[in-house]
């Protein structure tokens, strides 16, 4: 049980990477799985660890890397990741949890296309806000903090996969608390008009 929630907080993780940059988690994962002992791929996967893919993987890195640094091509560059991200983010999902809780392949493509598209829309959709506000100028330093963030969150998603979980149950928290905390003030407001409300009828 315990070990099938790790996974998928690891497959949560990876796939939310990959919507930053489609290589790094992928990158990470098959170096991690070909060097160690923390990651066992299966069939199909299992391909991720050849010495080719892992070299197309670093070239395509590279690219990518250079390409997001640009302001104008880092806005071309997002526009073609928008098939490569969520697709990444679906083989590593997939990949992460084929060996472990048995998670049926066509949910596990939905959750990482979900997971990582979502996370690509709203990077597309901020860098030309950046662009704009920053003249170009701060499209490098986002970019970097991305591929960092990218690269963080798939290291500790594999070697520490507990606090992927516990950062998810804390954001959904989060959210639960925010969202009673607006219908708590969406009812007191309602209630508040209400009392105004009826003075006014009575003179």
């Amino acid at each position: 049980m315990i070990e099938g929630l790790l996974n998928l907080a690891s497959a949560f993780g990876l796939s939310t990477s990959a919507g930053l940059n489609a290589y790094i988690p992928m990158l990470v994962l098959a170096l991690l799985a070909r060097f160690t002992g923390l990651v066992e791929l299966g069939e199909p996967w299992s391909a991720l660890t050849s010495w080719w893919i892992i070299g197309l993987l670093g070239v395509l890195l590279v690219v990518d890397v250079l390409a997001d640094k640009i302001p104008a091509v880092d806005s071309l560059n997002d526009v073609i990741q928008t098939l490569v991200r969520p697709t990444a983010g679906a083989i590593v999902f997939a990949a992460t949890t084929q060996n472990t809780i048995n998670l049926n392949p066509v949910l596990a493509f939905a959750l990482g296309v979900v997971l990582a598209g979502g996370v690509h829309v709203a990077k597309t959709g901020g860098r030309p806000v950046v662009t704009a506000t920053t003249g170009g100028v701060g499209n490098p330093i986002v970019s970097t903090i991305e591929e960092f963030v990218a690269t963080l969150v798939s290291v500790v998603s594999i070697i520490f996969p507990y606090l992927i979980l516990a950062w998810f149950f804390l954001l959904v928290l989060a959210i639960y608390l925010i969202v009673r905390w607006r219908r708590q003030r969406a009812e007191a407001r309602a209630a508040a008009s209400t009392r105004t409300a009826r003075p006014m009828q009575r003179g």
